[in-house]
């Protein structure tokens, strides 16, 4: 999951895996966490004034920009620090987003754990820099807090594998690209690789055996070596691995079987990104505005962090407002429709939604996510309501309820990066908005 900091990946996401097992065993409380309101931008005064004294700059070079609580300010902020490859939104005018405000703050619900909160409470302690929830096109509730704007794109995080997926499933659904075929028909380099007796759908649904660890409190990980290829991490003076994501992606070897578990790794992302160039003759970025953002009636361009040779981070690296990231959700609701027209084949949104193997998803472990599956790398709930998310580390989030007629989009800086961190509130959260707006 690409960011810009080597410190961020390093605390923040060993401490997001670490909380992770602790609430799935529930054998340790959760950690205290800090404060939300000492811990804002305004309170901390990140990168103010001109210049912004010493102690208060956010650099790449500095190892720390990406670390809680400076990363309130650094989601929001990525073309400052990292080279980025922009995602055109076309020329024509925004689509509406009709505001019919509601106030949502007093809806109540229980947490996974018991505490009893409302909507509101949850957006202030789950470190929210942004959320929208759209009931029938209609904006019913959009707040922003700290360094994020209605204007200013946000890092997605791993909500970016959705776009992959979603681009993928509308090219297979176009005849461009063939999910049963090899890896290999589109990828001849990755024949030695993990990738080379994989088939295309199995990178679509992450349920790829390969070696490959994302375990952040272990120096030798995987992880690591792609952070410094992807160009997240600095290359030291003398620096011999691989330096871009293609280089990185053909030393990846085997490890188990190949279509029998789900097993969330970020390189199916990247090889899957790859695959996309090879078979639309595109850059990432531009198959994205031609496919979706410039269809959708974006408002703002989206961009995407690059590594070193300008090749686009499909693991994780978009970044949208707020409010283009609920039209995309929007659009997706619609059945792939939006200003009247399919903008988005309705064959690929039906591939994503009817999710996949429950019994893969369950061998992956997730004791929040029971029943759930993945599929087009969107995450499925096979809840009563049908809903369906994209999901980010620190709480990135589109969650998508057909029964509803809702779309909630979030942005957020959690000092925790896992999604163990945000779940037990937000998903409750997020359900019990829904049944109370279709009371109304």
């Amino acid at each position: 999951m690409p960011v810009p900091s080597l410190l961020r990946r390093a605390a923040s996401l060993a401490a997001g895996t670490l909380f992770a097992m602790n609430i799935a065993s529930a054998q340790t409380p959760p950690p205290k966490l800090p404060d939300p309101a000492a811990t804002s931008v305004e309170a901390l005064g990140w990168m103010q004034g001109f210049p912004p004294p010493p102690d208060k700059l956010i650099v790449f070079e500095n190892g720390v920009g990406g670390v809680f609580p400076r990363n309130r300010w650094t989601f929001s902020h990525v073309r400052e620090t990292v080279p980025t490859a922009n995602v055109w939104r076309g020329s024509g005018a925004g689509s509406p987003l009709p505001a019919a405000p509601r106030d949502l703050d007093g809806i109540s619900f229980q947490a996974i754990g018991g505490e009893t909160m409302n909507f509101g409470q949850m957006v202030t302690r789950t470190y929210t820099d942004g959320i929208l929830v759209l009931h029938r096109g209609q904006v019913v509730y959009e707040k922003y807090f700290g360094a994020l704007t209605p204007e200013r794109p946000h890092l997605a995080m791993s909500v970016t594998k959705s776009f992959v997926g979603t681009l993928a499933a509308i090219l297979a659904a176009e005849g461009r690209l063939d999910p049963n075929a090899p890896v290999t028909k589109y990828l001849p380099e990755l024949k030695d690789s993990a990738y080379g007796d994989a088939t295309v759908r199995q990178v679509m649904d992450m349920t790829i055996g390969v070696k490959y660890s994302e375990n952040y409190a272990d120096p030798k990980a995987e992880i690591w070596d792609y952070a410094r290829a992807g160009g997240m991490l600095a290359q030291a003076p003398g620096y011999t691995g691989p330096k871009t994501f293609y280089d990185f992606l053909q030393t990846l070897q085997k490890e188990g079987a190949h279509g029998e578990a789900f097993a969330y790794k970020t390189v199916n992302a990247e090889v899957l990104a790859w695959i996309l160039r090879r078979a639309s003759n595109q850059s990432l970025a531009e198959l994205m505005s031609e496919k979706i953002w410039r269809r959708i009636g974006a408002e703002q361009d989206a961009y995407f962090m690059v590594d070193r040779i300008g090749t686009e981070s499909g693991g994780g690296g978009l970044n949208t407002t707020l409010r283009d990231l609920a039209r995309f959700g929007e659009t997706m609701r619609n059945g792939g429709r939006a200003n009247g027209q399919q903008v988005i084949p309705a064959a690929a949104v039906a591939d994503i939604t009817r999710g996949a193997s429950k019994a893969d998803f369950a061998k992956a472990g997730y004791a929040l996510l029971p029943g759930w599956s993945y599929r087009d790398m969107w995450w499925i709930t096979h809840n009563e309501h049908q809903a369906y998310m994209a999901r980010g580390i620190h709480g990135q989030s589109i969650y998508v309820d057909p029964k509803a007629e809702m779309v909630i989009v979030r942005y957020a800086a959690h000092p925790i990066a896992a999604n163990a961190g945000n779940d037990p509130l937000t998903l409750p959260a997020f359900h019990a908005v829904a049944k109370a707006l279709m009371g109304h």
